[in-house]
C-alpha cells in the first residue's frame, strides 16, 4: 500500500485541491492511504473560491496544521510522497529555508531528509529572485516543482478539466496510475 499526505497551502487556487482530492478518491483504501492537512488560509481560500466546504465530505485522514502526532510528521510512518497543493511562495520559502513550525513544512522537511518524493504546485505569478531562489534550493534538495500551469492541447471543456492538466501530471509525478490524456495516444 502506497502512503501519500497532502498539503493544502492558503495559495489561491482551491480547484486544483479539490481535483486533486477528487481524484485521489477513486483509489481504494487498499491501495493508497492518504493523509490530508490544510492550513487555516487554505480552508479559507476553498470557502471563498468554490463557494463550499466540501472538503470535509472527503473520506481521507484530516490532520490540523499544528498536529505533529500526524504520522507524516515522522519519517517512521513510511510515507512516500508529500504534495503540496497549492502552495504558497511563503510556504514555498520556509520550506526552502528549513523552517518547520506547522505540520504542512515538518512533512516537507521530512520528506526531503527521507529521500522521499515531495512535489511543490506553486500558483502564483509573476515570480521574484526571492521565489526562483528558493524553487532552485527546494529543487537541488531533490524536491520537485510542477507550477500550476495548465495545459490546453486535451481541449479541456470547463475549469475542473483544464486544472485536471496540472493535476493529472502531479498525479504522474507521484508515480499513481491514472487515466489520462497522453500526448500522441488515443484518448481512453
Amino acid at each position: 500500500m502506497r502512503k501519500l499526505a497532502i498539503g493544502i497551502g492558503g495559495a489561491s487556487g482551491s480547484i486544483y485541491a479539490k481535483v486533486l482530492l477528487d481524484k485521489l478518491s477513486h483509489f481504494s483504501a487498499e491501495e493508497l492511504r492518504v493523509g490530508v492537512v490544510m492550513s487555516k488560509n487554505a480552508k479559507f481560500n476553498w470557502e471563498f473560491e468554490l463557494g463550499n466546504a466540501d472538503y470535509r465530505q472527503y473520506a481521507f485522514n484530516f490532520y490540523e496544521n499544528n498536529d505533529f502526532m500526524a504520522p507524516f510528521a515522522s519519517g517512521s510512518a513510511n510515507y512516500d510522497t508529500l504534495i503540496i497543493c497549492p502552495c504558497s511562495m511563503g510556504l514555498m520559502g520556509r520550506i526552502a529555508t528549513g523552517v518547520s513550525t506547522d505540520l504542512i513544512t515538518r512533512s516537507a522537511d521530512v520528506m526531503l531528509k527521507e529521500r522521499a518524493r515531495l512535489i511543490l504546485v506553486p500558483r502564483d505569478t509573476p515570480l521574484s529572485l526571492i521565489h526562483i531562489n528558493n524553487m532552485k534550493l527546494i529543487t537541488e534538495a531533490g524536491g520537485i516543482i510542477c507550477p500550476a500551469s495548465p495545459s490546453f492541447y486535451s481541449k479541456p471543456k470547463d475549469f475542473e478539466a483544464l486544472a485536471a492538466t496540472v493535476i493529472d501530471r502531479v498525479l504522474d509525478l507521484a508515480k499513481l496510475k491514472i487515466d489520462t490524456f497522453r500526448w500522441g495516444e488515443t484518448n481512453s
